[in-house]
């Protein structure tokens, strides 16, 4: 009688529980990848089974590098505060991995109860062992910034072969679970210390497939001088390039990440323009983390249907009664042919398949008898996924933006707020980035509070060049200003706007005090600065001015 009831509560259900991408994310992993993830032992060869706090977990940072080159001091420069556990100093003294996270309370969860904790991201590395574990911890601390992200610390890269081994667990390994779960990953290089080790290699190897999520970023710029830093650069992009063996340049953040004087003030503005575009890259995190999830659940479901294949050709060719070893061994060594074959049976890109070293080395303990044949329905399934689902996840994206309440806190929030963030800095002190007010005399607003035309001081030349132009009846053609603009090098649409702000009558001429004030709009660009989008009180002309309200340029005004 009432079946219609049931009906329209079903499908209420279903828009209830795609009614975020992460929960939409969640639910077609659980029913349509993991079933051929656990068929074919997906999770024995590469990533363990996803979590629902994989879905939910607030984006989080990687820092990588090798000891001594500041990543403990970058984390307590973001926050600008202290964090439980951290040490900082010129020896390797970060020994353990450090998950820096938001809590009500200051306080410090060890790495055994932290990967029992269902409500975090962290279960999955239980499977490190008791070596890792005793090396990890989550550190917990009221601060504005970790309301947006998670930040974890590593330890020190060292170098030589004993330093890897005395580790005693897969260090590697966990770089590579935390490598792709992360939403950036940054490598710090020290200025005085440009040499790669063999361990810090094998690590940034193991970042391999995750090359978008990196940057990197070469710390304590300021100890060198200009002339050096631009050696030491080079340096580093030619040692980065026998490491990442792609055509594409590395995007290097150049900078001093502390609090301490700069050594070499030289090269302050180009610190203050670095830091603002690797933080713009930062803050942008949580608004781009649920596009970041749904990319990794792609490139997670191409390399479990590639895996699928592979362990279905190893089975298919496996023989039933006798020879088994012999046959395994030779089906290893040949597993690069076999990836040949596949590549072309199935029409795969060769980059969609697993390394074929790491594919080898888990193999050897595996028993290939009892590998599952291919199911096509479940790969029909994954395929489905990919054509229908994630395109109508990937729309639902920006509306989910729209949606999200600016300011909010969490995964929410548009932006990274707090800390080294903090926007209190550029609206109330002259030293924020592109500070240029009135109050601070800088840009265009120079000389605002003064009496004098500030155009007047620097109008020397200007005037003896106006006067070899030929002027005609105390005016210059715009041709003949034209030919003195371009000589600035500035592109026509720059020009464009000093002359709409510089013609204040609009008579397609300029008189003396015009043509002042578009050489001194020119040398503002020249010098960095912008140019107003209208034309301040102070920078008019006296002589245009008069005792009637003035007429302001703007270069949103029509010419008539």
């Amino acid at each position: 009688m009432f079946s219609w009831l049931g009906g329209d509560s079903s499908k209420k259900k279903n828009k209830e529980v795609l009614e975020t991408v992460s929960e939409g994310l969640r639910k077609i992993y659980k029913q349509k990848l993991l079933p051929l993830e656990e068929f074919h032992k997906f999770h024995d060869f590469h990533s363990p089974a996803l979590d629902d706090p994989d879905f939910d977990a607030k984006p989080m940072i990687l820092l990588v590098g090798q000891y001594s080159t500041g990543k403990t001091t970058f984390i307590r420069y973001l926050l600008e505060s202290d964090f439980p556990g951290i040490r900082i100093g010129p020896e390797p003294t970060t020994d353990r991995f450090i998950a820096v996270m938001h809590g009500d309370e200051e306080g410090s969860i060890p790495g055994n109860a932290l990967v029992v904790d269902a409500k975090k991201q962290f279960r999955a590395l239980s499977g490190f062992g008791n070596a890792f574990l005793n090396r990890f911890q989550c550190s917990t601390l009221p601060n504005q910034v970790l309301e947006s992200v998670t930040i974890v610390d590593t330890p020190g890269i060292l170098s030589g072969e004993k330093q890897r081994i005395d580790r005693g667990y897969d260090f590697t390994g966990v770089l590579e679970w935390f490598a792709e779960r992360v939403d950036r990953i940054i490598l710090l290089f020290d200025a005085h210390k440009l040499d790669i080790s063999d361990e810090f290699k094998r690590c940034i190897e193991a970042l391999a497939g995750n090359e978008d999520k990196i940057r990197i970023v070469l710390n304590k710029s300021d100890m060198v001088d200009h002339q050096q830093l631009m050696r030491v650069y080079g340096a580093l992009m030619w040692s980065l390039g026998k490491v990442f063996k792609t055509p594409e340049v590395s995007r290097v953040y150049l900078g001093s990440f502390w609090d301490h004087p700069l050594h070499y003030d030289l090269n302050r503005r180009l610190f203050q323009d670095e830091q603002h575009d690797l933080f713009q890259d930062l803050q942008a995190l949580p608004r781009n983390a649920a596009l970041r999830k749904l990319n990794d659940l792609i490139k997670r479901a191409r390399l479990a249907k590639v895996h699928a294949y592979i362990i279905a050709e190893l089975r298919k060719q496996m023989p039933s009664m006798i020879g088994k070893d012999k046959k395994k061994k030779d089906l290893i060594q040949n597993l690069d042919k076999i990836y040949e074959q596949l590549q072309r049976e199935h029409n795969i890109s060769p980059g969609d398949f697993p390394d074929v070293n790491k594919m080898r080395e888990k193999l050897q303990t595996q028993d290939f008898s009892k590998f599952n044949p291919l199911k096509p329905k479940l790969l029909e399934v994954v395929d489905g996924m990919l054509a229908t689902d994630i395109a109508r996840l990937m729309a639902q994206i920006p509306k989910e933006e729209a949606a999200a309440p600016a300011g909010s806190n969490g995964s929410a929030d548009p932006t990274v707020r707090g800390g080294a963030f903090s926007q209190t800095t550029e609206a109330e002190t002259p030293f924020g980035f592109g500070r240029y007010d009135a109050r601070w005399g800088e840009g265009f607003d120079k000389g605002a509070d003064e009496a004098e035309w500030v155009v007047s001081r620097e109008r020397t030349t200007a005037d003896s060049t106006f006067e070899s132009l030929g002027p005609v009846n105390g005016y210059l053609s715009g041709r003949a200003a034209k030919e003195h603009m371009v000589k600035s090098k500035l592109p026509n649409s720059v020009l464009g706007k000093v002359w709409k702000l510089a013609d204040i009558d609009k008579d397609g001429q300029l008189d003396a005090d015009e043509f002042a004030l578009a050489n001194y709009l020119i040398n503002l660009k020249l010098e960095g600065h912008e140019i107003p989008s209208e034309l301040p009180k102070h920078l008019i002309p006296p002589s245009k001015r008069g005792e009637q309200d003035p007429v302001y340029p703007s270069l949103n005004d029509n010419d008539e």
